[in-house]
């Protein structure tokens, strides 16, 4: 790519205050060949199909769900949505996303055609599918397809940017938050704390290098969890009804472990750096890398938080009694 087109591409990006787009030295890319998965969702239950599909350069990550188009960015990001993370676009929603984005993001699939069909009576609503409750189906999948370098509509190559972060910033919501400050690579800090079960109390994960084999290594088998004694007032909300201790480990808080062994001593806090991964994956544009290049530091996140930040860093959040911006 010439000097010309590569600052044209930065130019052609949403502009932010706190972020620069700068070039990875890479290539755009996208899947070699189809992926094809099936399984039911977490909160829904209802099982779908999905099929990951090559894409032009620059176009980015999409969803087609009843011939309806829903890019994987934050401005489709619904800012109320319990326990997962949905995109909305034209009273049409994909919801659970995080895990599938986790892993295309992780992997360097910048762009591809997402399309979903589910076997459910819902007309408006569909979910990705839960598997074991991680992103090792999905990084298996893209593993086993390949990827290749993508090409725009002329058949040129791309030059792959990334966000960098120019200044500190920080979203807080009472004693969760997540900060980020200027960086040269990502590096991810991740906080949690369960007092109420004690098996897995307080942990803290840090990563310093992020690259495809240190997610299929450290993050990508990490599964979700949840607290056996709050089950049912979550399914009580229309919640978790694919749910069981095969798509999520499962921790009382008197008796611990309920389905062991843990793939890792800190498997929680792992996951949760997975679904940073996914739902910071939205901050992409253009087929253009998503996650930040930073050193993220997040306590007691969750999906509603994160995508928070990442619309502090893309210019469109907007501050509210319970949340502070910085």
């Amino acid at each position: 790519m010439s000097l010309a087109a590569a600052t044209a591409a930065v130019k052609s990006l949403k502009r932010s205050s706190v972020i620069s787009w700068k070039t990875t030295g890479k290539l755009q890319q996208t899947v070699a060949n189809c992926i094809e998965r099936t399984g039911p969702g977490l909160h829904s239950g209802v099982t779908s199909t999905v099929k990951i599909l090559p894409a032009a350069g620059r176009v980015g990550r999409y969803f087609i769900f009843r011939s309806n188009v829903i890019p994987a960015s934050i401005d489709n990001a619904v800012k109320e949505s319990p326990l997962c993370t949905t995109l909305s676009k034209g009273g049409y929603s994909v919801r659970t996303v995080e895990h599938l984005l986790s892993a295309l993001e992780a992997f360097g699939v910048d762009n591809c055609r997402i399309e979903i069909q589910s076997s459910g009576d819902c007309d408006s609503s569909v979910e990705v599918p839960i598997f074991d409750g991680s992103a090792r189906e999905w990084a298996e999948a893209i593993g086993q397809a390949g990827l290749k370098v993508a090409v725009d509509s002329v058949g040129q190559s791309c030059e792959k940017l990334a966000p960098h972060l120019d200044e500190p910033v920080h979203v807080l919501k009472n004693d969760s938050f997540v900060a980020a400050f200027p960086y040269s690579s990502v590096n991810i800090t991740y906080g949690i704390d369960y007092p109420q079960a004690p098996a897995i109390g307080r942990q803290w994960f840090s990563s310093t290098l992020l690259d495809e084999s240190f997610y299929l290594e450290a993050i990508a088998s990490s599964r979700t969890f949840c607290i056996y004694e709050e089950v049912e007032h979550l399914r009580s909300l229309g919640l978790i009804k694919g749910g069981s201790t095969d798509t999520a480990i499962v921790c009382s808080t008197s008796k611990g472990w309920l389905n062991p062994p843990l793939r890792y001593d800190d498997e929680p806090c792992r996951h949760k750096v997975l679904d940073l991964i996914g739902d910071f994956s939205l901050l992409a544009q253009e087929g253009n890398q998503g996650l930040l290049v930073a050193h993220i530091v997040a306590y007691k996140g969750g999906h509603s938080l994160h995508t928070e930040f990442v619309r502090r860093l893309s210019g469109t959040s907007e501050k509210n009694e319970n949340s502070f911006l910085g």
